[in-house]
């Protein structure tokens, strides 16, 4: 006897096809995050790089300028970008430097806080939310003799 098997064929395709989109699907959605982590990871690398250079430009106009204030400016590079920094100072007697006459030591606090949200500065509290905001911050810490005018020494 025979017996005639028919569709077999068919629901075999469709099954096929089905893991096959699915698979499709699993590795689209995969590459998509590793892009998105990657261009993270570059935006990070970038941000913490201005924050450093956000330090450094407030230690620059604290001990050569002896001007500690703050200050956000905009990157050259990325208009989206902003470094705030942060100066604060304070001046301590250290010891006798000539007896009876006490070195005064002035010590600035430098905190750089680089960031790609659209706010006029950093931090950025309002995209925080958003997946591709991106935000790093950099402190720096130095002191200097004062003289009472601007730093005398190191």
């Amino acid at each position: 006897m025979k017996t005639r098997q028919s569709g077999l064929g068919l629901v075999a395709a469709i099954m096929v096809l089905v893991i096959l989109a699915s698979l499709a699907a699993a590795i689209t959605s995969f590459s998509t995050g590793q892009q998105m982590a990657s261009a993270q990871d570059v935006q990070a690398a970038r941000t913490w790089h201005r924050a450093f250079s956000g330090t450094e430009w407030g230690l620059f106009r604290a001990l050569k300028n002896a001007t500690c204030d703050t200050q956000t400016w905009v990157s050259p590079d990325d208009p989206a970008s902003r470094v705030t920094v942060i100066c604060s100072q304070h001046t301590y007697n250290d010891g006798e430097s000539v007896p009876g006459t006490a070195r005064q030591v002035r010590v600035f606090r430098i905190v750089a806080t680089a960031c790609n949200g659209g706010a006029a500065s950093c931090p950025d509290d309002a995209a925080v939310t958003n997946p591709a905001y991106v935000e790093r911050q950099r402190v720096a810490i130095a002191y200097c003799e004062w003289d009472g005018i601007a730093c005398s020494g190191p």
